[in-house]
């Protein structure tokens, strides 16, 4: 909603009407497309949940730009995240964090929930990692809350300790450490549990802190309005469909763990993130491993799939993420200075070949969707 509004604010003259009531004797907790029929509005973004409710948004006489995932081609304008790209990220994150075994918890039926749990497969199945896949059936209203979680509850018993796992949404990665609770199972470090959407009614409010893929939902929000008002200058666009890509993981405490055994690898990444400010490389790090730089390039690629120069840049780059988000206005070169970059230039390259954009932008989509 942020988003959108964002872009009505800078385009001027739109008035949106949001949420609209449930119609006397409905059973639906809000309007369907199809309840649409007859609304003098010029355009509709609409969550369309099934084909039933898409058959009714291509049958409107308005401009409708579709989100939400639920089915793989609703045959209309669409925006929508790069799901496949979310189970991807979740799993390199879960790897980054020294997990072998991996394990995925999803839905049957949403088209979303098959795209993230193909992603996540296919990178563990890149890492040669086992990986495990349980897709929930969908919740039926008359069974009680212990009906609903039995299931998962006898998954999660199956787990062999330590697992990351990658729950579809945040909702069902806090279930997951409400059962793991119930059976025993230590979060973070017997369990590392991640969610997406980033919620922080869900995330912020668990025990402990749900870590998240953020879905760069302001993102989603702002180009689904720009895609509708050029739907509705020129009403014959074929069907276009636009993909989000995800902005990242925002760790908490339920993956804030590092599941490897190797002890020279434990104390070069306590090194990392004491010294993350001093603008040194590695030579700190290798003092304090006591190891040489090929044996510990060789470990950190057999354990954390990935370079220690490169881990080191992405625990500075998160940091600078968390700097760019506080209000106040910090410079680049004072980011950068106090997470080790040798100067804003510094940061900026870095910080793009990780996340794909620039810290300046940053700084201005957060400052955007906090209004």
């Amino acid at each position: 909603m942020k988003g959108i509004q964002a872009f009505a604010a800078d385009h001027g003259g739109w008035a949106l009407l949001t949420s609209p009531p449930t119609l006397p004797g409905a059973e639906e907790v809000a309007l369907t497309t199809g309840d649409m029929r007859g609304w003098h509005g010029d355009g509709v973004i609409a969550y369309v949940s099934d084909s039933r409710e898409a058959r009714e948004a291509r049958q409107l006489d308005l401009p409708v730009v579709a989100i939400g995932g639920m089915l793989a081609d609703p045959g209309l304008h669409r925006v929508t995240v790069d799901h496949f790209a979310i189970g991807r990220l979740g799993a390199e994150h879960l790897l980054e964090c020294g997990f072998r075994r991996l394990a995925f918890l999803g839905l049957q039926g949403p088209w979303y929930s098959s795209e993230r749990a193909r992603g996540f497969v296919e990178r563990a199945r890149e890492a040669g990692v086992p990986c495990d896949v349980f897709l929930q059936p969908p919740d039926k209203r008359r069974i009680t809350w212990k009906q609903r979680l039995a299931p998962l509850h006898r998954w999660l018993a199956t787990m062999q300790p330590p697992v990351g796992i990658m729950a579809v949404h945040d909702f069902r990665a806090r279930m997951i450490i409400e059962e793991c609770q119930r059976l025993g199972l230590s979060v973070p470090h017997d369990v590392a549990v991640l969610g997406v959407d980033d919620s922080p009614t869900i995330c912020e409010t668990s025990h402990p802190a749900i870590s998240s893929v953020s879905r760069n939902a302001f993102r989603h929000g702002f180009e689904t309005a720009a895609l509708l008002h050029q739907v509705m200058r020129r009403r014959n666009l074929k069907p276009r469909e636009i993909i989000i890509p995800p902005d990242g993981v925002v760790q908490r405490r339920s993956t804030d763990t590092l599941a490897v055994d190797d002890p020279h690898i434990r104390r070069a990444v306590r090194t990392m993130r004491e010294r993350l400010g001093e603008p040194s490389g590695l030579e700190h790090v290798l003092d304090d491993a006591q190891i040489s730089r090929r044996l510990l390039e060789t470990r950190f690629q057999d354990a954390l799939h990935c370079s220690p120069y490169h881990f080191l840049c992405r625990l500075r780059v998160e940091r600078a993420r968390k700097l760019l988000e506080q209000p106040g206005r910090l410079k680049l070169g004072q980011v950068a200075s106090m997470c080790g970059f040798t100067g804003a230039a510094h940061l900026s390259r870095v910080f793009l070949r990780i996340t794909g954009g620039l810290p300046s932008s940053h700084r201005s989509l957060m400052q955007k969707e906090g209004g």
